[in-house]
């Protein structure tokens, strides 16, 4: 009876593929494996705070809230804290209103799917988040997907193609997860006016770290009034739980009718949605140092690989060396690894064949003499994997 899902899982360990999930324990930006311990690395933690003891008990000290909705919102598991947060969110951004939802994946794959349909036409990057692709499948609406970061090729697309549609949605990450480079929002939204097309950003690895108040790329750029839809999630460097969009009046009350992952999702308890309050109103205002060390970070960083001759792309914390084949990538891990250092390989599925890479997550508590040994360590990979590494473009 399981003969087929045997097969299947003895193909993936014989190409390298096959993944487990390991028992750790968290203290700060360490983690423990077996009674060893690491500097964490792969995670999304980027500020540091889902282990910060003096925030979790700044807000516990004070906390009244329930553990569980036991319904969904549109039934009894709705709460004040969720318009609480939600007119925080509309504020900041400056739209007309915000949304909440149990996750990123929840928020892409509702979103895309409902505001989409049969009739429109949807222009993807071709490196967005399986969420935000798995959302567009579901709406069964027409799918172009432009080379990465390639605006030429989108406006191509557009030329050809978007009077044939009824509605037209350009959907892009802000902060690419496993590239660590940005979109250009100047771009995006001088096609998407003169194409008459809706732009979506999921800010989600954006929010917390870059803008003046920290809401992301968008705000960096100057240009949170010309996106219609601007996703972002909590689960990252705001360390607590969930998703939000923020947009036009329409957009939320007809995501609100029509979001499946949205009316037939049990609700986040309310102590997950005033937690992500609090980080926003009581944490995030006092973290612009952290912020600021971060981005130094990241930029001395990628400046010590380049010296290795060990090439990356983007230009973020998120800092990814493309090894090439799954078993050198691999291999590198567990050097890494066994040198103190939580650095998990990224394969396919994740990443495109032939494009397997330690992505190297940098967060706001750690220091430059942590990891300045790295560069040493993976530079030998490198040199065996040249000749193999191929960018999903």
């Amino acid at each position: 009876m399981y003969e087929n899902y045997k097969n299947i899982l003895q193909k993936l360990k014989e190409e390298t593929l096959h993944r487990n999930i390991n028992p750790i324990k968290k203290h700060g930006k360490y983690i423990d494996i077996d009674s060893n311990t690491y500097l964490n690395l792969s995670s999304n933690d980027y500020l540091g705070l889902a282990e910060n003891r003096a925030v979790i008990n700044g807000f516990l000290k004070n906390c009244g809230f329930s553990l569980g909705s036991a319904s969904s919102r549109l039934l009894t598991g709705n709460s004040f804290v969720y318009h609480e947060l939600e007119s925080l969110l509309a504020k900041l951004y400056k739209k007309d209103r915000a949304l909440l939802f149990n996750s990123g994946y929840h928020a892409n794959v509702g979103i895309m799917s409902s505001l989409a349909g049969k009739k429109d036409a949807v222009f993807s990057d071709k490196l967005n988040h399986a969420s935000i692709i798995d959302g567009i499948k579901l709406s069964e609406a027409k799918m172009f997907r432009f080379k990465h970061l390639d605006y030429d090729h989108l406006e191509k697309l557009l030329k050809e193609h978007r009077h044939e549609y009824e509605n037209a949605i350009i959907v892009t990450e802000s902060l690419f997860s496993m590239d660590g480079d940005f979109c250009d929002f100047s771009k995006l939204i001088k096609l998407k006016e003169e194409y008459n097309a809706l732009l979506v950003a999921d800010e989600a690895h954006a929010v917390g770290v870059y803008g003046e108040n920290g809401l992301g790329a968008a705000e960096a750029a100057g240009a949170t009034s010309k996106i219609d839809l601007i996703i972002g999630t909590f689960g990252k460097a705001f360390a607590s739980m969930g998703a939000f969009c923020a947009g036009n009046e329409i957009l939320i009350d007809f995501l609100i009718n029509k979001s499946r992952s949205l009316i037939f999702s049990t609700a986040l308890p309310e102590i997950n949605v005033a937690f992500s309050y609090y980080i926003i109103t009581e944490v995030l205002p006092n973290m612009e140092c952290s912020r600021a060390g971060l981005v130094k970070l990241s930029g001395d960083f990628r400046n010590l690989l380049k010296e290795y001759n060990i090439p990356v792309t983007g230009n973020s914390h998120i800092v990814p060396v493309i090894l090439g084949s799954n078993e050198n990538t691999m291999n590198c891990a567990n050097k890494l690894t066994g040198c103190g250092y939580y650095l998990l390989p990224i394969r396919h599925p994740t990443v495109a064949l032939n494009s397997s890479r330690i992505r190297i997550s940098l967060r706001a508590d750690i220091n430059f003499e942590e990891i300045k040994n790295i560069p040493e360590i993976i530079k030998e990979y490198v040199d065996i994997s040249q000749n193999d590494i191929k960018l999903a473009m």
